[in-house]
C-alpha cells in the first residue's frame, strides 16, 4: 500500500509493506551483529563494555579492533552490493543481472590482480586499482552493448558476460605466469574475505554507501519508468540514456569501493534485490531494501564461515559463492 505524509507543502510517498520490511530487518541485522560480537563466550554485557571501552583491556582490545570493524565492513559491504545489484536489474530488466555475472567485479579483481603482480601495490593502490578497473570494465560493456541509442536490455548482460569470461582468463593467465608468492596473494584476495579489515575500511565503504545510496534511492523512480520501456520513459520526460549511464556508474562505484575493501564478493548482489521484490511486494527498484537485505546475508555468511563449528573458517566469499550457486539453479529453475 502507498502511503503519502504530508508535512505543509512537503509531501513524502512510501510503500508501508517495504518500511516493515526495512524495520524488520534492521532488527534481524541488529541480532546478527550482536551475536558475531559476544561469539566466543562474551556475554551481551561485555560485548556492550568492549563497545563503549570500559571493563577488561583484552576484551576492549578484542571488540574494538578486530570484531567491530569487520562486522561494519560486511553491513556496507552487503549493502553496497546488494544496491548494486537492484540497478543492474533495474536498467538491464533481468533478474540475472549482478556486477558479478556481467563482468564488473571481474574487471576490478584482474586490475587488483595486475597491481599486486606488477606494481607489488600495498592495500591502497590495490583498492584504487580495483575501483578503476570496475569504472573502466563499465564504460567498455556500456559502449559495446550500445545499439541505435539505447543500452538496456538482452545486449547488456550478454557483452557483459563475454567482457567478464574474457576478462577473467586474463586474470588466470597472469596468475600462471606470476611468481609463486604473488600467485597466492591474488588467489587469496581474490576469494573475498572480511580477515583483517580495521576501520578504515569500514569509514570507507560505510562512508561511499552513505554518500551514493540515497542518491540511487532519489534516481529509483526514474528508473522504474525505464523498466516499463525506453519509450514509455521518454515520453514522461525521463532523458533515458543519461539516467541509465549515471546509475550504472554510481552502482558499479559502490562495487569497486566493496572489491577494494573486501575482494571479490558473489551472489549478494544476484540474490539481495530479488528477496527484496519478494518480501516488499512493490513495484520500483527496491533501493533501502535491497541494501538491508544484502547486509544481512553477508553479515550472516561472515557469521557462519567465522563461528559454525563444521570445518568451514573459509573466506566469506567462497561461502556466498556455494550459497549463490544453489540460489542461482533455484532462480533458473523458477523463472520462464
Amino acid at each position: 500500500m502507498i502511503t503519502r505524509l504530508r508535512a505543509g507543502e512537503l509531501s513524502l510517498r512510501y510503500h508501508r509493506r517495504t518500511m516493515v520490511v526495512i524495520a524488520l530487518s534492521g532488527a534481524a541485522l541488529v541480532i546478527l551483529v550482536h551475536l558475531t560480537l559476544s561469539a566466543g563466550q562474551l556475554s551481551g554485557r561485555e560485548v556492550w563494555d568492549g563497545i563503549i571501552g570500559r571493563g577488561d583491556v583484552s576484551v576492549v582490545r578484542s571488540v574494538q579492533s578486530r570484531r567491530l570493524p569487520r562486522v561494519l565492513t560486511a553491513i556496507g559491504v552487503g549493502a553496497a552490493l546488494g544496491v548494486s545489484g537492484a540497478v543492474f536489474q533495474s536498467v538491464s530488466r533481468n533478474v540475472l543481472a549482478s556486477p558479478d555475472i556481467i563482468g564488473f567485479t571481474t574487471g576490478a579483481a584482474t586490475a587488483a590482480a595486475v597491481q599486486i603482480i606488477y606494481f607489488n601495490g600495498g592495500v591502497v593502490e590495490t583498492g584504487l586499482a580495483a575501483i578503476l578497473g570496475g569504472l573502466f570494465t563499465a564504460v567498455f560493456v556500456y559502449t559495446m552493448a550500445r545499439q541505435g541509442g539505447s543500452t538496456g536490455g538482452l545486449r547488456l548482460i550478454l557483452v557483459g558476460i563475454g567482457t567478464g569470461a574474457f576478462v577473467g582468463a586474463v586474470r588466470d593467465f597472469l596468475m600462471v605466469r606470476a611468481d609463486i608468492t604473488d600467485a597466492s596473494v591474488v588467489q587469496l584476495w581474490s576469494a573475498g574475505s572480511l580477515s583483517g579489515r580495521g576501520w578504515e575500511h569500514a569509514a570507507l565503504i560505510l562512508g561511499v554507501c552513505l554518500l551514493l545510496v540515497p542518491v540511487l534511492g532519489l534516481m529509483a523512480g526514474k528508473l522504474f519508468l525505464i523498466e516499463m520501456g525506453d519509450d514509455v520513459a521518454g515520453g514522461l520526460g525521463v532523458a533515458v540514456e543519461m539516467t541509465r549511464f549515471a546509475a550504472i556508474i554510481l552502482a558499479v562505484l559502490l562495487v569497486g569501493v566493496a572489491t577494494a575493501v573486501a575482494g571479490p564478493i558473489s551472489f549478494i548482489a544476484l540474490a539481495a534485490p530479488q528477496i527484496a521484490r519478494r518480501l516488499t511486494r512493490a513495484p520500483g527498484v527496491p533501493v533501502g531494501a535491497s541494501a538491508s537485505i544484502g547486509a544481512i546475508v553477508l553479515t550472516a555468511a561472515d557469521h557462519l564461515a567465522q563461528h559454525v563449528d563444521i570445518g568451514l573458517r573459509t573466506p566469506v566469499g567462497l561461502v556466498t559463492s556455494l550459497l549463490g550457486g544453489l540460489y542461482l539453479l533455484w532462480l533458473l529453475r523458477r523463472e520462464k
